[in-house]
C-alpha cells in the first residue's frame, strides 16, 4: 500500500505545531491516494513524542540516536535519504520552516526528487496529485503538477487545520548508522530578546493598519489586547513607518497567524495581510470604509471609526470581567 511521510519537527522539548498541521493534510490526501500515514520522527529519547504522534498516524517511524538530538540539516539529510529510498513513500510532507527549508531542497536533489515550496494545498485530480502554492507575491494561486510518481513538498504554516487525534499508529523503530558531520555542528539556540512576542502563538490577536494614524494612538490598542488577554500585531504599513517592529508584522511579507481570535482594526485587507490571517478562528474588522476588503474575509464587520469603538470595547470587555 502507498505511504505518506510526514516529518515531525521539534525543538526544544515539543512538536511544532506544524507536524500536526501537515498530518491533518495527509489524512485527507491519504484517504484520495489510498495511503497511510507514517510520521517519521528523529530524534533521542523522543517517546514521548511518539506516543502522542501515535494519535494521528497509521505508523510512527522513530530513528532515535544522540547525535540525533539537535536538528542538524547534514545528518538529517543521511538519515531520510536511507528511509526513504527504502520505503518508497508516494509523498513526503516537510514542514516550510527554517528546519525544512534547511533541508528539503538538498535532500530532494539528493534523491531524485521534484520539490513544491510553501504550498497552501494540496489536491488529487484524476488520480494526480497537484499542490497549491502562491506566485506573484500572494495575487494568484497556482495549481502545479510533477513529474514522476514520488513527490516531495514543504508545506505552509497556518496552511491547514489541525485534525482530532484518532488513530493508534504502531510505532516502529528503525536502526540507521549515522556518521559525524565534522564541519557542521549544533551550538545552540538562540533565543529573542526577554520581552518580545511570538505572535504565531497567540490565541487573540489585535491587529492595527494605517488607520492608527499615529504611534501614539498604539498605547489605546494595547490597552484594548491586555484586556482580551492578546498581544498587539500590525499590517505592513506599520513596520514600514517604524512604528512596531518587523516581528509584530502579519501577511506574505510577515507572519502567518491563525489565533482563535483576530481584530483588525483600520486594516483595508490587502490579500498580503489577509494571507497572513484569514485561517483564525474568528475574524472581527473595524473600519470606517464599508467597501474595505478586510471584510471580505470577516465574520463581523463593525463599519465605524476605530477611535470610538476601540474605548467603547475596552470598557465592556473591563466590564464583563468585573
Amino acid at each position: 500500500m502507498a505511504e505518506i511521510f510526514v516529518l515531525a519537527e521539534h525543538r526544544e522539548g515539543e512538536l511544532r505545531e506544524i507536524t500536526f498541521e501537515m498530518l491533518g493534510a495527509a489524512k485527507y490526501l491519504g484517504k484520495d491516494m489510498g495511503a497511510t500515514i507514517t510520521a517519521v520522527l528523529l530524534g533521542h529519547d523522543v517517546d514521548t513524542y511518539a506516543e502522542k504522534l501515535g494519535s494521528y498516524a497509521d505508523t510512527v517511524l522513530v530513528v532515535d540516536d544522540p547525535k540525533l538530538d539537535y536538528f542538524n540539516a547534514e545528518i538529517y539529510q543521511k538519515v531520510l535519504s536511507k528511509l526513504i529510498s527504502d520505503k518508497n513513500p508516494v509523498v513526503t510532507l516537510i514542514g516550510h520552516t527554517a528546519f525544512g527549508m534547511d533541508l528539503a531542497p538538498a535532500l530532494a536533489v539528493e534523491l531524485g526528487l521534484p520539490l513544491a515550496t510553501d504550498c497552501i494545498g494540496l489536491e488529487v485530480d484524476g488520480g494526480k496529485l497537484f499542490a497549491i502554492r502562491q506566485i506573484y507575491s500572494g495575487k494568484v494561486n497556482a495549481k502545479v503538477s510533477f513529474k514522476g510518481d514520488r513527490y516531495m513538498i514543504t508545506i505552509r504554516s497556518a496552511a491547514f487545520p489541525v485534525e482530532e487525534g484518532t488513530l493508534s499508529g504502531e510505532i516502529v523503530k528503525e536502526s540507521v548508522a549515522i556518521e559525524d558531520v565534522p564541519y557542521r555542528k549544533f551550538i545552540g539556540y538562540e533565543e529573542a530578546p526577554a520581552g518580545e512576542v511570538d505572535i504565531t502563538q497567540a490565541d487573540v490577536i489585535v491587529s492595527i493598519g494605517r488607520a492608527i494614524g499615529d504611534p501614539e494612538n498604539i498605547p489605546m490598542v494595547e490597552e484594548l489586547a491586555e484586556a482580551l488577554g492578546g498581544v498587539l500585531a500590525c499590517s505592513r504599513p506599520v513596520v514600514d513607518k517604524n512604528w512596531l517592529p518587523k516581528d509584530r508584522q502579519v501577511g506574505s511579507s510577515g507572519k502567518i497567524v491563525k489565533p482563535k481570535l483576530y481584530l483588525a482594526l483600520g486594516i483595508s485587507g490587502a490579500f498580503q495581510h489577509v494571507a497572513g490571517m484569514k485561517d483564525s478562528g474568528l475574524i472581527v474588522a473595524i473600519n470606517k470604509d464599508p467597501k474595505a476588503p478586510i471584510f471580505n474575509v470577516a465574520d463581523y464587520g463593525i463599519v465605524n471609526d476605530l477611535f470610538k469603538v476601540v474605548p467603547v470595547l475596552k470598557e465592556k470587555i473591563t466590564e464583563l470581567k468585573g
